[in-house]
């Protein structure tokens, strides 16, 4: 469980996680050693998984990115999933309710490698029907 001092740390490391620690502890006015303790128990809890790199807003204009709307054969779920996961390009994958059964996130550097990849992701075995929605634009993302 987290309290109030463990989400306003994880709204700022999800900010920007390489900030330093000291400036943390200003930010949520508290010392040094508590936001360094609560850091490490996050993690040893799992509640801190990792750290990413987040792109640039410029590099992340030039890449092509999709939802990809995904319907399954009944019981292939799980085969389905493990095919889509060897694929790095895609980047998520959810299960939804509604009309369709996943939503992949995908990111290619190209139409013709995002058509590819469309293709590809179509012939999985399991994967009745895709329909896709190339991102435009972001308007915000947090």
């Amino acid at each position: 469980m987290t309290d109030d001092l463990d989400q306003r740390l994880l709204d700022a490391l999800q900010d920007n996680a390489r900030e330093p620690t000291a400036a943390l502890a200003r930010r949520l006015r508290v010392s040094r050693s508590t936001v360094q303790s609560r850091i490490q128990r996050l993690e040893e809890r799992g509640v801190i998984a990792g750290y990413t790199v987040r792109l640039s807003d410029e590099t992340a204009r030039r890449m092509i990115r999709a939802h990809v709307s995904i319907n399954l054969s009944p019981k292939l779920t799980a085969a389905v999933v493990q095919a889509l996961k060897r694929i790095p390009e895609v980047r998520a994958l959810h299960a939804i309710s509604g009309a369709h059964d996943l939503i992949a996130v995908v990111r290619t550097g190209t139409m013709e490698e995002m058509d590819a990849l469309i293709d590809r992701i179509g012939a999985i075995d399991g994967i009745e029907r895709t329909t896709s929605s190339i991102i435009m634009a972001t308007k915000f993302e947090r």
